[in-house]
């Protein structure tokens, strides 16, 4: 190898990596530290979680959190949004019922637009912040084929009432649902700037998509297998360990790397302690379903996996994530399907990614907003051979 490619290989060793690491923007929502994770606008997540989503969208939005009369203000602003234009449910019930619900919700929020879109970044973005509760609800039942006697809309309820309400799940505690659902939007709102899906929804509306296009975007990169449906994998991991037995977990750990399979819910890129959105979850599971079989799997996980994984010099952070908890308790309280999960985190992440397309848009550079997201590719040398 000559000089001038040893010095090419160790300029572009970044190439063909995912831009791992690469910084390409700065982000004014979120950032993500090694020992405390997340942090929104500045506030450790570990100060968040217990808040109202509604509070925490307004942090997002206006980089401070509310006074009791700004959150009132807010939750009523979001009141008057929440109708979904004419014809939406109409396109629900043509689509069909064994897609996957990250399907639905991308054509969902594309159906939004088509049928309301304003063409205003903040506009357009309450708008469907406002609106997610009604549709996600309407994708479970029509998906479900209960499309029948739903419940009217009611706008005075707070996000997740509304969810619930449409949902109409009988024989279940609404008030763990509404605790757990409050607490999953808080914790996966936003995670800093450089995750696939907010890259996706940022790209898109650099290009002066629409806002829902940005957004059905994002939800499409969300619902792969390597970023949003990891907590649906990880609640089938669970279910398949099986037992809360230390020595059987111990065990079955050890085969599944033995057999070069994941250990879902364990590992972070940035993090080198436990997630405190993992912290978050087990006290709150703690409280509200210790005795859960499931959950009683995840303690022995949380206490387990991290001292086998820690024997892999190459892990350099075994210890839980976000998503351990996550599917455990969303199952308790009767959201037992675990192929929508996703659509909880893509519901979340909608507010964030949105709130970040808004700053981008309308705040970056005095508010000419970022250009057009244009990375330069290099012709390897084997395309370059008929010019020579």
């Amino acid at each position: 190898m000559s000089g001038d490619e040893v010095i090419f290989n160790l300029k572009n060793s970044h190439l063909n990596t995912g831009m791992r690491g690469v910084p390409v923007g700065t982000c004014r929502t979120s950032f993500v530290t090694p020992t405390e994770g997340v942090h929104y606008c500045g506030y450790p997540i570990s100060e968040l979680g217990g808040m109202e989503p509604e509070d925490v969208i307004y942090l997002l939005f206006n980089k401070e959190l509310p006074s009791e009369e700004q959150s009132k203000v807010f939750k009523s602003d979001l009141a008057s949004r929440t109708a979904l234009p004419d014809g939406t449910r109409a396109v629900l019930a043509s689509l069909p019922k064994d897609g996957h619900p990250m399907d639905w919700l991308s054509i969902g929020i594309h159906t939004l637009g088509m049928l309301d879109g304003k063409d205003d970044w903040k506009e357009d973005s309450l708008n469907l912040i406002a609106r997610m509760p009604r549709l996600l609800g309407l994708i479970f039942r029509y998906r479900e084929g209960r499309e029948e006697n739903i419940p009217e809309d009611n706008s005075k309820l707070s996000l997740t009432e509304r969810f619930i309400n449409t949902l109409q799940i009988d024989g279940v505690d609404h008030d763990k649902m509404r605790r757990v659902l409050n607490a999953y939007l808080v914790l996966h709102l936003d995670h800093g700037g450089g995750n696939l899906s907010t890259f996706t929804g940022k790209a898109v509306a650099s290009g002066h998509a629409s806002f829902y296009s940005a957004i059905a975007s994002a939800m499409n990169a969300l619902s792969g297998p390597l970023h949003g449906r990891a907590n649906q994998s990880c609640l089938e991991f669970v279910l398949k360990v099986g037992t809360s037995d230390p020595v059987e977990v111990e065990n079955f750990i050890r085969e599944e790397l033995a057999a070069k399979r994941p250990v879902f819910g364990f590992g972070h890129a940035v993090l080198r302690a436990e997630d405190p959105r993992a912290t978050y979850q087990f006290a709150l599971g703690e409280e509200i379903c210790p005795d859960d079989e499931n959950f009683r799997i995840i303690r022995t996980l949380r206490e387990v996996a991290p001292r086998v994984l820690s024997e892999n010099e190459k892990i350099s952070n075994p210890n839980a994530n976000v998503d351990i908890a996550s599917g455990t308790l969303l199952h308790h309280v009767g959201l037992t399907d675990p192929e929508y999960y996703t659509t909880f985190f893509g519901w979340a992440r909608v507010a964030g990614i949105g709130a970040q397309i808004v700053d981008e848009r309308t705040k970056m550079r005095d508010g000419k907003g970022v250009p057009i997201y244009r990375p330069k590719y290099i012709a390897e040398a084997q395309s370059l051979r008929h010019i020579e």
